[in-house]
Parts: structure tokens; sequence; C-alpha cells
């Protein structure tokens, strides 16, 4: 398939216009070429964009552990733009969590919609007092037993998994799982020191910045100052305009930078579908008319029912520049979970997941490996 006056963001996210060579699912060339192909004059491509922290949506949950849940998730949000996402678990039993990894290691590769690239295991080695949404009864130490378990039920699929450092002897553990995926700090109560001292053992991630954390002051840094302070920490951010306010959202940027932003939705089951009661993790969570996100019975704020393309848009309406907003939810996140050779940009050799817009960024076609989705 050949694709012409594709104005895209190159590999760089600058901007141009080329013609695209699609072949086997991939982005086998991009230049001028004298053949024909169907022209997308009037269209803006973007890279496919990327979830790697998704609970649900479409009234399903990753954590059902069900093939027909995952599928209608990622169907759901292929209509988004998202492209590529990691299903992620709640704190749950075991048991529960083993059905979880198994049912996406035998769903990967079938995908109807956006593709399953990794799971995302939130918790369940959290800090009890900084639990937030998360089922409190399956908060536990963590251990590396369990967790090897897991990644070799997952088929070696887990990207990330959130702990709090300080709620367990963390240190062999962190040392350990770092070299199979991103250990995340999260859900936690460190103070600075504690928050350094496990960045240094291998700590490259932090799970929705601000929140389920300890917040920077101006005599302690807590995890959301020494995260910020270590380059290569990537800080996970959920932009609904409700989990963190605009303002905090636009220093978070200018802090970071362009690099190490990577946006989120975070969202459960009842996002795409209005006000309602609706399951997380074993608890009843509420999303009321023109509600920005999910809470719990005593308000305690759970999870968004946003999506990441949405969250983009109000980016720009926040005031972050363009290219900075587009690496945040495309090519970071890609590389937080070390698959920014395949995806994440619009480059040969790398998969043809494209996002075609009109001027007002309203969402036209949507390709998944050169496939109309």
């Amino acid at each position: 398939m050949i694709l012409k006056n594709v104005c895209f963001y190159n590999e760089v996210f600058e901007k141009e216009v080329a013609d695209f060579r699609i072949e086997n699912g991939r982005i086998t060339e991009i230049g001028i070429m004298d053949e024909p192909g169907r022209d997308m004059s009037g269209l803006t491509a973007l890279p496919g964009f990327i979830d790697i922290h998704i609970h649900g949506g479409a009234g399903s949950d990753f954590s059902d552990a069900s093939v027909e849940a995952v599928d209608a998730i990622s169907c759901y949000l292929a209509k988004c733009g998202v492209t590529s996402f990691c299903g992620t678990s709640m704190t749950l039993d075991n048991e529960t969590l083993t059905k979880i990894v198994k049912c996406a290691r035998e769903y990967m590769g079938k995908e109807t919609g956006a593709k399953l690239v990794g799971i995302n295991l939130e918790g369940p080695f959290l800090s009890y007092e900084k639990k937030g949404a998360q089922n409190g009864a399956f908060v536990r130490s963590g251990t590396l037993a369990e967790f090897n378990q897991l990644f070799a039920d997952s088929g070696e699929s887990v990207k990330i998994i959130t702990i709090a450092p300080e709620a367990f002897d963390s240190g062999a553990f962190i040392k350990e799982a770092s070299k199979k995926c991103a250990v995340a700090i999260g859900h936690t109560s460190a103070n600075s020191d504690q928050a350094q001292k496990a960045i240094d053992l291998g700590i490259t991630h932090a799970t929705h910045l601000y929140n389920a954390m300890t917040g920077m002051t101006h005599r302690e840094a807590g995890v959301v100052g020494t995260v910020m302070d270590n380059e290569k920490v990537m800080c996970e951010l959920i932009c609904d305009g409700g989990h963190v306010c605009p303002a905090v959202v636009r220093n978070t940027f200018k802090i970071l930078g362009e690099d190490r932003v990577c946006v989120i939705s975070d969202s459960m089951r009842g996002a795409g579908l209005g006000a309602g009661e609706f399951d997380l993790g074993g608890q009843t969570t509420y999303v009321h008319e023109n509600g920005k996100y999910a809470v719990l019975k005593d308000g305690t704020i759970a999870a968004s029912i946003t999506n990441v393309f949405d969250e983009f848009k109000n980016l720009l309406d926040f005031g972050i520049d363009f290219k900075t907003a587009l690496k945040s939810c495309t090519i970071n996140p890609a590389r937080a979970i070390g698959l920014q050779e395949e995806i994440g940009s619009l480059a040969p050799n790398k998969a043809a997941d494209i996002v075609f817009v009109d001027e007002s960024l309203n969402i036209k076609e949507v390709y998944i490996y050169g496939t109309r989705a």
C-alpha cells in the first residue's frame, strides 16, 4: 500500500510531507515515490497513541481476566486513536493475578483493535496508607518469588510493576525485578531519602505522578520532588484536568521537559459510558454526571474515564506545545517500556500504526499494523 502526500510528524517530531510505503504491517519507505497510491492530502498523520497504564473501558476491565474483556478494551481504544496499550491489573490476590497474566498471554497477537503490548502490574506490593482506590485487603509485602511466578506466567510480558519501596525490604526485589521490567514507585509513603535509595537500586518509573505519593515541600522533596530530580526516571501523568490541575501540568512539563512525561489514562471500565456505578478491583466506584473521574463512596479519587487522545487535546488547551504533547503520548511511553524501536513514531521499519486527523484534530482514520481499524 502506498499513501501519497502524507503530512506527518517525523521521527524527530518535525512536520513534513512525503509518501509512505506500507508492507506487511510496517512502514518500509518514506519519501517521494513515482507510483500511484491513495491521496491523503488534507489530513495529518500522527504516530499511534500509546497507553501504558489503563485498567479498562467500554464496560470491561483488564482484571476481568477474560479474552472477551481485553478485546472489548482493544476495540474501544482503537476508536480513540490508541494503537498500543499495557493492560493494567489492580491489587488482587495471587490466584486472580495469575489468571489475569495468563489471559493476557493467551490474547496477545489476537487483537481486533489496539495491540496489547504488555502488562502493567499496579501492585500488589504497595503502601496501605497510600493505597488510594486499591483494595487494602490484598496489599502485601513484595516477594521475588511471587513476581517471578507472575512474570513467567505472563510469558515474560510484564513491562512495569509498581511498588512502595518503603513498605517492605525492597532492595533485592528492585535489583532483580528491574532486570526484567521497569520498576515504578507509586502508592507510596516514602520520604525523599527512601525514594532516592530506591532509584539508586533501579527504579526508573513513577506511577501517576502526584497521585498516591508523598508531595514536595520546601523542606522535604518527597517522592514527587525526588523523581523529578532524577533524569533517568520517567513520570506518568494523568491529564484529564481533574487528577492534576492544569497549572501543575504546565509546571511539570517545565521541569521534566519533552522526554520524560508519559501521559496515561489510568481509565477504568466506565470510560466511554457516561455516569453510573462500576466495579474496580472489587470495589464500587461512581462516575457522576459531568464528572472527570470515578470516585469511591467516600469521595476518594479512583480512576479516570478519559483516553490518551483526549488528554493530548487537553494538553494543547492547557498551553503545552504540540511537539511536547505529542511525544508524551507516543514515543515517551514507548521508551518507558522498551519498545521505542517498534512503536511510538513514524519511521521506516516501524509498525504502521498511524492516526489521521483533520485540522480540528478529529480522528478520521486509524491504522494498526497498516490495517484500517
